[in-house]
């Protein structure tokens, strides 16, 4: 079965089993809602749009994201996630086929984090918002949901060792919150 198929037919499916960190044991209910956009390039070796933040950022400066932010009042996850691209990365919303959503992500920073996925073309001219987003670029979705290329670190964040994902992908360092939705993915997709 084609990656592309097998995405569609993942997102159908309930999920697998629970995909939250151990990390939120005890932390109170998140505080804020946002979704990102995982943007997949329909193509016979698909690929996600991935984007470098500013390095001024006041939060997750200089690190890889999918577009995405916070829901504006009475905005839904889809309508924030393909606004968010779009103000992010150039990319309009009719540009993209809503093809399903994939498991929340609660962050340690109190963030419900909602994953749209969908479906796009490859010759897009998307452009980084030049106050937002320093780079961006596509990695092939089959290395990302590799498992042989997820990785468990730990790190020290607000007083204790934390565990988070990460994933390499030539020069760049995918961690924490996208390289977990990344995994779980993975795992919806029974690639785990």
């Amino acid at each position: 079965m084609k990656i592309l198929d097998r995405l569609v037919e993942g997102l159908g499916r309930p999920a697998p089993h629970n995909l939250q960190s151990e990390d939120l044991e005890g932390q109170p209910d998140p505080r804020h809602e946002a979704a990102v956009l995982v943007a997949v390039t329909k193509r016979p070796d698909p690929g996600l749009i991935l984007t470098v933040r500013r390095e001024h950022l006041r939060a997750h400066a200089g690190q890889i994201a999918f577009p995405g932010g916070r829901l504006d009042p009475g905005e839904d996850h889809v309508a924030a996630a393909l606004r968010e691209a779009e103000e992010e990365i150039a990319l309009s919303p009719s540009e993209v086929r809503v093809i399903g959503r994939a498991d929340p992500y609660r962050t340690i920073t109190g963030y419900l984090v909602v994953p749209i996925v969908g479906l796009i073309s490859p010759d897009l001219d998307l452009a980084p918002h030049e106050d937002e987003v320093a780079d961006l670029f596509e990695a092939p979705l089959s290395f990302l949901l590799d498992t042989a290329n997820h990785r468990r670190m730990s790190a020290e964040f607000q007083g204790k060792t934390r565990q988070y994902w990460q994933i390499d992908w030539q020069d760049r360092r995918i961690w924490g919150a996208t390289a977990a939705m990344i995994v779980n993915l993975a795992r919806r997709l029974e690639i785990a």
